[in-house]
């Protein structure tokens, strides 16, 4: 099988284009150099080829079941989040006071991705634990991060979110866990939780739940929502006794069947014992903080599993002899390579182009994280609204049009790519639910629509069309892509018009129809943020190609050139369809009660 990633253009992106390595010059990341960044990536290499790789199908076709009360998961999973943890990579983004290592989370997020496009489902076990154990250490009392974080960390606990319920589904405002204040610093937990990723296991020593609930009393709503600590087995007198955390059943998922979907009942005999994080009634406000972690993380979900269907393809699209060429009306001669195929050609382009072009999107968004971290005052800031807004794009692009690259990939292989013959059958089951965790894409063009862009009198919209304008001018300093250049500066420009378009509607008190087409604006900025992101690309190797590069090396900036072309000429012109619709005053969707 091929490799699922090609670390030349990872570190493309990361070096040349992002230039990483500048974070070692700040402060906060001084204990590194980019050499040890390149010792990190190495290491995630080593994971997946030991630990992930080899498992990928296995876990697939022997999914996890529930056994007496116990979901037992695939044994390699435990050999995996052992080696995570002892190797220090569960918290490595973690500061120092939190117990981490202070790498940056734009090297976290490599790691992952090359562990992800090994073996997609069993990564969420580590990147749900660390999400969970950042949170508590970042909002829980001292006691809390004494007991949990060290055991999450070093890979003996695994960690979960538990959010949606039976009757609420992704309206937070319904939640209906009841947390009962018990006196003496613990709370009785009652109540139901469903799609649990990574809810139980047969390996970890204890599992650590993140539950939203109401004290008695609360407001409804967001506002009357607390968080609480609530672990699979609690400590009474030194030992160790079950806290009445049952796993009701295994949801039967279509794909990423290596982690476990639960529905949990926390309580049913009021013997589940939960901890409060921070204060009673912003437990929401805790969790967004795991959420948006999340997010991005779903969003590399994408364009990890996007990648490895990608590079399967284009392996068998250059071994797979078919046809031949419309030019060639012999019969006699030998079919041709598929690759050689035009509509062939597009296929494969097309899901180049979306994954490198979301890679840049996501590592963009990570080093804005970093920027947060390390710089202060108005800088940091900045850079965090950044990161606020470009959060729900980060996840949907890439999920969605992820989606649509590993679908292009299962039709290059034709009906081969139909049978679990072949891993792409697999991927395309796996992909589909990248839309659907941490909110679906309906959700993420609310977010940013309704919340995002007129945050702030839209300060977060304008710093980064500003960033945005600054690469256009970079870019058209460069012949070979001035054209582009100068497209991309009047899709921006549109983008503005049906910004304000909709905001004014907003200005009118009709917010059914400013967010009915959301989804629409969402698709419509994605893939403008991504053209974006190909067009730093194109004015790098554009760049490149001018100082007589090696062979090689002259090869890789051509190809690139060629699909940020391919994404301009294949992709961009879509803008016009969604414009359109975007400025339109039919309203078709939006119905009185």
């Amino acid at each position: 099988m091929a490799k699922e990633y090609d670390r030349r253009n990872l570190d493309f992106i990361l070096k040349e284009v992002l230039d990483f390595g500048s974070l070692c010059s700040h402060p906060y990341f001084a204990d590194y150099t980019p050499d040890m960044f390149d010792m990190v990536l190495d290491s995630a290499e080593s994971i997946a080829e030991r630990y992930l790789r080899p498992h990928f199908v296995d876990t697939d076709r022997h999914p996890a079941e529930l056994i007496d009360g116990t979901v037992h998961v695939h044994p390699s999973t435990e050999a995996y989040v052992k080696e995570m943890g002892e190797s220090g990579m569960i918290g490595s983004t973690f500061s120092y006071e939190k117990g981490g290592q202070q790498l940056p989370s734009t090297v976290g997020g490599a790691h992952e991705f090359i562990r992800g496009a090994a073996s997609n489902s069993i990564v969420m076990f580590t990147g749900l634990t660390n999400g969970a154990a950042h949170l508590i250490a970042s909002f829980g009392s001292e006691a809390l991060k004494a007991e949990y974080v060290p055991n999450m960390l070093n890979g003996r606990w695994t960690g979960t979110m538990c959010l949606t319920e039976p009757q609420a589904g992704s309206s937070l405002n319904d939640v209906s866990t009841q947390a009962k204040d018990l006196g003496n610093g613990t709370y009785a937990i009652k109540g139901q939780k469903i799609f649990i990723s990574g809810g139980d296991n047969q390996f970890s020593e204890n599992i650590i739940h993140l539950v939203l609930a109401r004290l008695e009393g609360a407001p409804k709503g967001t506002k009357g929502i607390s968080l609480f600590v609530v672990s699979k087995r609690r400590k009474e007198n030194g030992t160790w006794v079950s806290n009445e955390v049952t796993s009701l059943g295994l949801y039967h998922k279509m794909g990423q069947k290596g982690t476990p979907a639960l529905h949990l009942s926390f309580g049913d005999k009021g013997d589940s014992i939960g901890y409060l994080v921070g204060e009673p009634n912003k437990g929401l406000s805790y969790m967004f903080q795991m959420m948006n972690e999340a997010r991005l993380g779903v969003g590399m979900g994408g364009a990890y599993i996007a990648s490895a269907a990608y590079h399967f393809s284009k392996q068998y699209a250059n071994e797979r002899s078919q046809g031949r060429k419309l030019s060639n009306k012999d019969p006699e001669t030998p079919p041709t390579l598929i690759k050689n195929h035009p509509d062939v050609q597009r296929m494969l382009y097309f899901q180049k182009a979306i994954v490198e072009g979301a890679m840049g999107l996501l590592f963009q968004s990570f080093m804005w994280e970093d920027y947060s971290k390390c710089l202060t005052g108005e800088e940091a800031e900045n850079y965090h609204t950044l990161l606020n807004l470009m959060t729900p794009v980060a996840k949907t692009y890439p999920a969605e049009m992820g989606l649509q690259a590993v679908n292009q990939g299962v039709q290059v292989l034709g009906g081969y790519g139909y049978t679990e013959d072949f891993p792409l059958e697999q991927m395309a089951r796996d992909v589909r639910i990248m839309s659907i965790y941490e909110g679906t894409t309906g959700i993420h063009g609310l977010t940013l629509l309704g919340r995002e862009i007129p945050a702030n009198q839209g300060k977060a919209l304008k710093l980064l069309v500003n960033l945005i304008q600054k690469d256009i001018e970079e870019a058209k300093k460069q012949t070979t892509i001035q054209a582009y250049a100068e497209e991309l500066e009047k899709e921006v420009a549109k983008l503005g018009q049906v910004t304000m378009h909709k905001l004014k509607i907003a200005a009118e008190g009709k917010p059914e129809l400013f967010l009915a087409d959301s989804t629409l604006y969402m698709e419509l900025f994605g893939l403008i943020v991504v053209a974006w992101q190909w067009l730093k690309q194109g004015t790098v190797a554009s760049k490149a190609l001018a100082e007589s590069p090696s062979v090689l090396d002259k090869e890789f900036y051509q190809d690139k050139l060629h699909t940020m072309k391919f994404f301009y000429h294949y992709e961009v012109p879509k803008a016009l369809g969604l414009n359109k619709r975007l400025m339109d005053t039919e309203n078709l969707t939006v119905f009185e009660s």
